[in-house]
């Protein structure tokens, strides 16, 4: 199964045309990108990873308030 969570937002990074923080597998191994950076991250299931990528959102929102 692939995903691809995203989460743009080019006033935080113009970096990976605006993708601050991202996870998913498009190229066969799962990942994590963050602000143009990408590292590999141990995959738990769809649904942990949804909850992380949601509450790391929900703190990168704080940034420019």
């Amino acid at each position: 199964m692939r995903y691809n969570l995203a989460f743009i937002n080019h006033f935080l990074t113009s970096q990976d045309n605006g993708r601050v923080l991202g996870y998913d597998n498009r190229h066969g191994y799962h990942h994590r990108h963050y602000k143009g950076g990408v590292q590999p991250y141990e995959f738990s299931g769809y649904a942990a990873t949804a909850f992380r990528f949601f509450a790391e959102v929900d703190e990168l929102k704080k940034e420019k308030r």
